[in-house]
């Protein structure tokens, strides 16, 4: 294409279009106008007021950097990543760029914008942690409550699921409901998500059924905030941080904790202090854990500017493997199996034998021990009744290094909260869903600021050649 003059522009400087200067950057010209949102490209109006001119010059040194960046490894920002990631997946869909956690694996460590996770689950509480990671500001003693209409939605969708339907499966088709109901659903702006994400939290805990059956007292939704319109937070500046075992604000009005409310939905037992206190730090440490699979699938939902309950649906559908959001299941079942067999031992070698990893052992970011295992573990130590699987948890992760040396995971942490309380196996993956939803949201909100629909990669057809012709009855591709 002939670079056009730009007569405007005052001096004669030869510059070039739109399509020319997108074509150079090898990105489309929406991505294009993201780089010049961002001031990483200047650009004039053409001659006559249609459309844009860009310095050939300025182009070029951008391309340059991007090339140099992939080149080196060094994840400097590329042409494709303006701000937190690639602006076309198809020439950066493998590095993402984010401020919100970073994994250290040599240290084996992990940091919220740059605070220590641990430590910031072992000061707050996961109400906490998860507002201070949206807003960057920490409110004490913050409460997040349901929104009657979404949560009355929410509610009988997840009671029209069968009988033996896990918590996970009625989060899921609750958060559909929940949006259903919301008519701002739609409305992306940042305060409009972060209302909306302090309803939905509660509403996913509050639509699941009390264990049991029973009729407690911090069953009962919450009262929306005053002025909140139903989707407010409502803020008890009475409350010590780091207790989530304090008695739930205004006697049957469901504002308590989220760890105390979903507790009551994961066993029928009386919650002590100290479980409790567990609980509400594992919902704290899983907040985010960097691009998991979820988180990856809650990106790409929201580059296509779904609403944040779309987004979460998206999330909570990729959890449904054994290999994500079910391992503690998985770690739960062997967990019962040692404590019926009286070692670990025999459960081992089940697994090994079939060919089967062990449970809740090892973790491919953590060269040793996982975090958030380590904190867990320690915390269920002031535990009485969780002796017994703590116990059980140790001797597996003792009999398997014979084998290899692993560490225990946070699924194995999980699996010995909910084995000690008395909660289903799939209960780790209830407390995974609700914790998790923070950081998902957290990545929506990331992704809203980016150019929309960059997370879309190119494919590689491996297919037949066309032309092909047309399918008949009683034949099958070649």
């Amino acid at each position: 294409m002939t670079p056009m003059t730009d007569g405007a522009a005052g001096g004669g400087d030869a510059r070039i279009s739109t399509r020319e200067a997108a074509a150079r950057l090898g990105v489309k010209p929406e991505t294009l106008y993201a780089y010049v949102s961002r001031g990483l490209l200047g650009s004039r109006r053409a001659a006559g007021g249609r459309g844009s001119t860009f310095d050939p010059g300025e182009v070029a040194a951008l391309a340059a950097r991007g090339r140099a960046a992939t080149s080196t490894g060094s994840g400097a920002a590329q042409p494709s990543e303006p701000g937190s990631g690639s602006a076309s997946c198809a020439d950066g869909w493998g590095r993402i760029r984010t401020g919100i956690t970073r994994i250290d694996t040599a240290t084996g460590s992990y940091a919220f914008r740059g605070v220590d996770a641990v430590a910031l689950a072992e000061a707050y509480a996961y109400e906490e942690v998860a507002d201070w990671l949206w807003t960057g500001e920490l409110r004490p003693g913050v409460r997040f409550t349901a929104p009657p209409l979404p949560l009355a939605a929410a509610r009988a969708a997840a009671a029209a699921l069968p009988a033996g339907s896990s918590p996970v499966d009625r989060m899921r088709v609750a958060v559909v409901a929940a949006g259903a109901a919301d008519p701002l659903r739609f409305d992306l702006t940042r305060e409009a998500v972060l209302g909306c994400t302090r309803g939905l939290i509660p509403t996913l805990v509050d639509a699941l059924p009390l264990a049991g059956g029973a009729d407690r007292g911090d069953a009962a939704p919450d009262a929306p905030a005053a002025g909140g319109a139903g989707r407010g937070d409502r803020r008890d500046t009475g409350r010590i941080a780091r207790q989530p075992d304090a008695p739930a604000a205004g006697g049957a009005g469901g504002s308590g904790s989220v760890a105390r409310r979903l507790w009551s939905r994961l066993t029928p037992r009386e919650a002590d202090p100290a479980s409790l206190r567990v609980l509400d730090t594992a919902l704290a440490l899983l907040i985010d854990h960097d691009l998991a699979t979820s988180t990856l699938a809650v990106r790409v939902a929201a580059s296509g500017r779904a609403h944040p309950y779309a987004a979460v649906s998206a999330g909570l559908g990729a959890l449904d493997g054994p290999l994500h959001g079910q391992a503690s299941a998985l770690a739960h079942r062997m967990l019962r199996d040692v404590l019926d067999q009286g070692g670990a031992g025999p459960v081992v070698a089940a697994h090994l034998r079939a060919g089967r990893r062990v449970p809740g052992l090892g973790h491919r970011l953590y060269r040793g021990e996982d975090p958030r295992a380590r904190l867990l573990l320690a915390r269920l130590a002031d535990v009485p009744a969780a002796a017994d699987a703590l116990a059980a948890a140790q001797d597996t992760v003792a009999t398997a290094a014979r084998h290899t040396p692993l560490h225990a995971n946070v699924d194995l942490a999980l699996a010995v909260l909910s084995v000690a309380s008395g909660m289903p196996a799939e209960a780790g993956e209830a407390v995974f869903a609700v914790g998790r939803t923070a950081g998902w949201v957290a990545h929506a909100l990331e992704e809203y600021a980016e150019p929309a629909l960059r997370m879309r990669p190119s494919s590689t057809y491996a297919g037949p050649p066309a032309p092909q012709p047309l399918p008949r009855p009683g034949t099958s591709p070649g």
